[in-house]
């Protein structure tokens, strides 16, 4: 990695944490403007199937906590 011209700082010298901390910035300032997250079709019918499969048995999934455990953070 090298440094990125917009950030003025090499993200390869940033910790792991650091760097996820700044991809969850960086999307999270992305969604202050949800009109501009364009999803196709193909997209939008996943999305539908899922939440609908959500309402079907909504404990059936894992909790955000239960993932991050999982994934090690």
């Amino acid at each position: 990695m090298s440094m990125h011209p917009l950030l003025k700082v090499d993200i390869s010298q940033l910790s792991v944490a650091e760097r996820i901390q700044l991809a969850q910035d960086l999307w999270d300032s992305i969604l202050t403007t949800p009109a501009s997250v364009r999803v196709s079709e193909a997209q939008q019918q996943e999305l539908d199937r899922r939440l609908e499969e959500y309402y079907q048995n909504p404990m059936q999934g894992s909790s955000w906590e239960q993932m991050k455990q999982r994934l090690g953070f």
